[in-house]
């Protein structure tokens, strides 16, 4: 079973991310909810909003929001992601799976619990 999330990366002093929706089962799922996020996402300052633009990067399932306020404009940018270990490409969870804790990182990603945790 898939675990797909739908998050938010912003600047705010330090870069931060958000998440808007999790435990997502399918990408479609996550597709779904992150255009609907499209509209509906306010940051968590408080920000009158005026007028929302939303950009599309080519080629990718990411998008720009651009929220114009009274006085400030907010940047962020929403995007889909699958959590490594869940994933339903059978090619990506078996790299997830350490046995023995010496993979290398030419691997591919891996989630990690800390020895002693």
């Amino acid at each position: 079973m898939g675990n797909w999330v739908v998050i938010a990366e912003y600047y705010s002093d330090v870069c931060r991310t958000e998440f808007i929706c999790r435990g997502l089962e399918t990408k479609d799922q996550a597709l779904k909810a992150l255009r609907a996020a499209l509209h509906t996402y306010v940051p968590s300052k408080h920000i009158v909003e005026k007028r929302r633009q939303v950009y599309r990067f080519a080629g990718q399932e990411t998008y720009l929001v651009v929220i114009k306020g009274k006085l400030t404009e907010w940047e962020c940018t929403l995007r889909i992601a699958e959590l490594v270990s869940d994933s339903t490409d059978p090619a990506v969870a078996k790299r997830a799976q350490r046995d023995d804790g010496a993979a290398e990182v030419a691997d591919g990603p891996q989630d990690r619990i800390p020895p002693g945790y």
